[in-house]
């Protein structure tokens, strides 16, 4: 597959019939929970669970995303969704990004991007990352600007 970025995480998906809208493709907001499912999916791999970021008091939240809907999918057809962590300022604030690709051409059909802030559980406001955050995520933030 022709990826953005080298080394994606990924996770097979395929549309089910409840993710058809009235238009008889993928609803935009399937993807959406599709890319939530992947950046959960790609932290725990990387070791850090929900319990841990409970435990810590600390959590990765989204400041901004947004999705580019490039072409349609249908019930049944196998896709792949890939995300990379692609900056970090090591305090604060990271970025992800997802590529959605179909599998039959290997066509992109979303390019996805969130922003993102690290938090105090307990109160909602910025607080640097912890050591484990650092230690798990900051090891494999791609570069962005030498993958294009």
């Amino acid at each position: 597959m022709d990826w953005d970025y080298p080394h994606p995480f990924t996770l097979p998906r395929v549309p089910e019939a409840a993710d058809i809208d009235g238009l008889n493709h993928t609803n935009n907001a399937v993807y959406v929970r599709w890319c939530e499912q992947a950046g959960w999916a790609h932290s725990e791999a990387l070791g850090l669970s929900l319990d841990d970021y409970r435990r810590l008091d600390r959590a990765m939240a989204i400041r901004r995303g947004e999705y580019d809907y490039l072409l349609p999918t249908f019930a049944d057809e196998a896709l792949v969704l890939g995300t990379w962590l692609v900056a970090g300022d090591g305090k604060l604030a990271m970025r992800r990004r997802f590529q959605l690709v179909r599998e039959r051409d290997g066509a992109t059909v979303l390019r996805g991007r969130w922003d993102l802030v690290c938090i105090e559980l307990s109160s909602g406001r910025p607080r640097r990352m912890p050591q484990e955050f650092l230690d798990a995520y900051m090891t494999v933030v791609v570069d962005a600007q030498a993958a294009s």
